[in-house]
């Protein structure tokens, strides 16, 4: 479809079909991402989840990547096995697991965050094609959509957070 076409379609359809399209391209370098570094999504997902925090428990994580339970479980065994992770059990509740980042999964995400057509590297590149006013004000307006969402949701009761 020819963006003149797209021009007559409701705002939301236009927002919606923007938001597609970036999302499946941001999915192609993630999956680009884990296959050249040996992981698979969920595990990379996994990694990048825990590098924002210092630990996390298994169930948190879950709650965050959306991942279905067996693929967590068997994705955070494949990490742990591979010395990337460091996993558990917490000391006052022996069902909760509490899941690290290892110093080896560390370096890796490190090499990562470097790596020549990495996800993080294309989006240091996407957002070099804003000036710093666009830049701002994109986040802002991302900002506003992410809250009105969350929104939404809450009002809704399908608060998965």
């Amino acid at each position: 479809m020819s963006m003149k076409n797209e021009d007559n379609l409701p705002r939301g359809i236009q927002l919606l079909r923007g938001f597609s399209r970036l999302n499946k391209n941001i999915a192609q370098f993630v999956q680009k991402t884990a296959s050249m570094n040996n992981l698979s999504v969920p595990q990379y997902t996994i990694l990048i989840t825990l590098s924002l925090e210092k630990e996390m428990t298994q169930k948190l994580v879950g709650k965050k990547t959306f991942l279905p339970k067996s693929t967590l479980s068997q994705s955070v065994d494949g990490l742990v096995q591979a010395g990337l992770l460091h996993r558990k059990q917490v000391e006052d509740n022996r069902r909760e697991v509490q899941l690290s980042l290892s110093e080896q999964g560390l370096e890796l995400l490190s090499r990562i965050h470097l790596q020549e057509g990495s996800i993080h590297q294309i989006t240091n590149s996407a957002a070099d094609l804003f000036s710093e006013t666009q830049f701002k004000e994109f986040l802002s307006s991302l900002q506003q959509l992410s809250i009105f969402f969350e929104e939404q949701t809450s009002e809704q009761g399908d608060d998965h957070t």
